[in-house]
């Protein structure tokens, strides 16, 4: 499976570079009798569904130019936005997130709790630092980048 999505990134990274997109993600993943091909892609701005379609039939079509296929059963090809509160995944995303408001899940509590919700003010290879509100005061929050077990985009409420 993993040389499926190591391929499929090869092919369709030139497509997105045309283009000026990028890719935020991609997984090969069956779900009850069904395969799917999933690719969440995005650029500065936002992306629309018209190039969700675009990036989606120029891979479709590079696909089914494979011979023998890369993807030996069959599959439903999905390309969509990975939505408003995406996923943070690598540095490139964090640069992007920085100034926004983000959802971080920790492994283990740190100050009696393991979930934080601020606006990113910086990060580094070791640590995060995010503004959180507490009550009515605003802190800085330092936590742990080893300790996190996921980040994402946060609408703020």
């Amino acid at each position: 499976m993993e040389t499926v999505t190591t391929e499929i990134k090869k092919m369709v990274q030139p497509i997105l570079d045309v283009h000026g997109f990028y890719l935020v993600d991609l997984e090969y993943v069956k779900e009850g009798p069904s395969w799917y091909l999933r690719l969440y892609i995005d650029k500065p701005g936002g992306i629309d569904i018209e190039e969700c379609a675009l990036v989606n039939q120029e891979l479709s079509d590079k696909l089914d130019e494979q011979a023998p296929d890369l993807i030996p059963n069959a599959y439903f090809l999905e390309v969509s936005s990975p939505g408003a509160e995406r996923p943070l995944k690598n540095e490139q995303d964090l640069k992007m997130a920085l100034g926004q408001y983000i959802h971080v899940s920790l492994y283990q509590k740190q100050d009696k709790q393991k979930i934080f919700e601020g606006i990113l003010l910086a990060y580094d290879s070791e640590h995060l630092h995010l503004q959180c509100k507490q009550k009515t005061k605003l802190r800085e929050v330092v936590l742990e980048r080893k300790n996190i077990a996921a980040m994402r985009l946060a609408i703020e409420f």
